[in-house]
């Protein structure tokens, strides 16, 4: 029998024979990445039928939601699709077994008010967590403001840091005992970034679970590393190849990393089981990975949009994109340790980038640019500056971004207004680059060398060769 004559099986837990495993732990942010890493991880756990996972979207309304009744009609099955350079294997995930909107905030609180949810995970991006230059929330959000004001009133809240929040205040209350908070987005410290967050907005509930938090909380940092393209209608091609009928199937490649350092005071699974990494110190290998590989991919965005490729493996392919990521990282790797091994982590990042069968779009990593420019490059720059260097590699991404900015090339951004407000004044170069980081823009002679590269015409002009 061909692979044309198969009839594709709808997924369900009935039809496999997957018993839902009980909820220990609350996700926020059922996307693709969380179903590629941290539910895949839990799913090929030793102990994976003891952790079932209830899922929360990252955001209410839009595509976060739409895709609810789709995955609950699923029984929150889904595929994952590992594609390698030449070949792909497919695998059902059955390590979700609830699947909510994150406006159902009784339903959150419900799961946090039971002793034996043990862990909240999170994947809501850098921009998703709403938090100010000095790591706090971000008191002049709009949603931020709202929240605050529902903390105090008893409201329903609707960012993320502000339903952990609202969370943990019920578990508190309800006496259900410890409970770990992890964070896996590509922040820096992310455990402890949250954690000063949470502490925030705890103090506008009470003093009393500012004290609980501080005491029956644990805060772990991660570092998570697996490319995982937004999903796209093509994908479910895959799954229908071997006979399982997914509409929501996820295609990541092979490379899998996942590094965490801190305390589960109610336990966990056994992910080490399955590959994860724990260590005392999470530092050096998350800041390797958001230098190398979350900077290259931001500059490789930033300028490979405007060559005109579409894709991360397209962008590798154009001299000009890859001279800006080797100028990058050259500034980068002086400043990671040896233990680390930067070079060669590097030379295993091009082979990764170049998967021509990895449609990673550019597109997307362009989303919420200043953010991760302030969070990727901006650390590098600021190293470089000390240094009494002059930062250019890092500069020239700069660069790359505002003459797309410049270039009216806009992709989302919660940064939107405070672009609009430096595009509208005297110095839009220099108040893009402030928006990044005041530091840099007050460093002398910074702002003009990312001029200098603005008005480097040469790696403008011809355009990428273009494919996936």
């Amino acid at each position: 029998m061909s692979a044309s004559d198969v009839v594709p099986r709808a997924l369900r837990r009935d039809a496999t024979r997957r018993a839902a495993a009980p909820v220990r732990i609350v996700h926020i942010g059922l996307g693709a990445f969380h179903r590629s890493h941290q539910a895949w991880y839990t799913a090929h756990a030793s102990d994976a039928s003891e952790w079932g996972i209830a899922a929360f979207t990252g955001r209410a309304g839009g595509s976060g939601d739409a895709v609810l009744d789709v995955f609950r009609e699923q029984d929150c099955l889904y595929t994952v699709t590992t594609r390698g350079p030449s070949e792909d294997m497919v695998e059902v995930i059955d390590s979700i077994v609830a699947a909510h909107s994150i406006a159902e905030v009784d339903t959150f609180i419900s799961y946090l008010e039971r002793t034996s949810t043990a862990v909240v995970t999170t994947t809501v991006t850098e921009a998703g967590y709403r938090l100010g230059a000095n790591g706090e929330p971000d008191w002049h959000d709009a949603a931020v403001a709202a929240d605050i004001a529902a903390l105090t009133t008893g409201g329903a809240v609707s960012t993320p840091l502000a339903l952990i929040t609202v969370g943990l205040e019920a578990r508190r209350r309800a006496g259900a005992g410890p409970i770990a908070i992890v964070p896996c987005d590509n922040m820096p410290n992310n455990g402890g970034t949250v954690r000063r967050a949470v502490l925030a907005l705890a103090s506008r509930v009470s003093e009393q679970l500012v004290e609980w938090v501080e005491t029956q909380v644990a805060f772990v940092s991660t570092s998570v590393d697996r490319i995982t393209p937004r999903s796209a209608e093509r994908d479910v091609d895959g799954p229908r190849r071997v006979g399982i009928d997914d509409a929501l199937p996820v295609v990541t490649e092979p490379f899998a990393s996942w590094i965490l350092c801190g305390d589960f005071p109610a336990g966990r699974p056994h992910w080490e089981s399955a590959g994860a990494q724990f260590t005392e110190d999470i530092t050096p290998f998350d800041t390797r990975k958001l230098w190398l590989l979350n900077g290259a991919h931001t500059a490789l965005a930033t300028l490979g949009l405007a060559r005109g490729a579409e894709t991360v493996a397209s962008a590798t392919r154009d001299v000009h994109c890859r001279s800006l990521v080797e100028g990058y990282w050259s500034e980068a790797v002086r400043h990671l340790p040896e233990a680390v091994e930067s070079d060669t982590y590097c030379r295993d990042l091009w082979d990764r980038f170049d998967n021509p069968r990895m449609a990673h779009r550019l597109a997307q990593i362009a989303e919420d640019s200043s953010t991760k420019l302030a969070i990727r490059i901006a650390p590098v720059a600021l190293a470089e500056r000390a240094a009494h260097r002059t930062a250019d590699g890092s500069a020239a991404v700069l660069a790359s971004w505002i003459n797309l900015v410049l270039r009216h090339d806009r992709h989302r951004d919660a940064r939107a207004a405070d672009i609009d407000i430096a595009l509208g004044g005297e110095d839009p170069v220099a108040a893009l680059v402030a928006l990044v980081s005041d530091s840099l823009a007050r460093s002398e002679g910074f702002v003009e060398r990312v001029r200098a590269h603005m008005h480097d015409g040469e790696h403008w002009a011809l355009p990428a060769v273009n494919g996936a």
